[in-house]
Parts: structure tokens; sequence; C-alpha cells
């Protein structure tokens, strides 16, 4: 009756030993996948020399350079997807801004034309 109890205690910590080791395993390839996305800035910044190449990395940096919204003129503004001449006018109506969210908090644009921008803008503040 012990040997009984002592196999299935055994058993029973065998199988949750596996069922912790499990997720460890699912997890391993996750650290792949984020390398393999960071593998191809890499690439470009290594082969400089080739024009074509050039390019496409200068147009990935404007892609990233964000419009302040405290400062942007109203051209600026305007260029952004969803906002016209009458939300750039009440933009810059509304500076200056702590925060790029403070144009959904303020109303001066609704959400959905926030959605559109929001990794576009920024608000910066004067120091």
């Amino acid at each position: 009756m012990r040997i009984t109890k002592l196999a299935t205690l055994a058993a029973a910590t065998l199988s949750l030993g596996l069922l912790a080791a499990a997720p460890s395993f699912a997890q391993a390839p996750q650290p792949t996948e984020k390398s393999d996305k960071m593998a191809p800035p890499i690439a470009t910044k290594t082969s400089p020399t080739a024009g074509a190449k050039s390019e496409p990395a200068k147009t990935e940096a404007t892609k990233h350079e964000l419009l302040d919204i405290n400062s942007a003129s109203a051209e600026q503004l305007d260029a952004l997807p969803g906002i016209g001449k009458a939300y750039s006018a009440a933009i810059i109506k509304g500076r200056p801004y702590k925060g790029k969210d403070e144009l959904v908090q303020k109303k001066i644009v609704p959400e959905k034309t926030y959605d559109g921008i929001k990794d576009k803008i920024i608000a910066k503040h004067k120091s």
C-alpha cells in the first residue's frame, strides 16, 4: 500500500514537471522571431555603398519623422491624412498641447481621425 502511494506521488510529480517544462519549450522560438525582425536593419547598415539601398533607408527615416503639432505650419498639418484646413486651423488655435492625445480630449479632432495620425505627430514642450 505504501509503495502504491509512493508510485502515485512520483508519477504526479513527474507529470507536473513535464507540464511545467512544456511552456518553456513553447516560448523558445520567440527570441529567434525578434532577432529575425531586427536582422533587416542591420543588413542595410552593413552595405551603405550601394546607392539603391541607401535611398530606401532615407525614405524609412522620413517616415519616422514626427510632426510637432505645437510648431507645425497649417500646410504641414493639412498634409496629414484626414486633416483639412478646418482641422489644421483648430489645431493651431488650441496650442500649446502638453500631449498629442489632447487633440481628442479637447475635441479638436475626432478619435477616428486621431487614430490615423497619432503615429505621425508629437507634441514637444518648450523648455
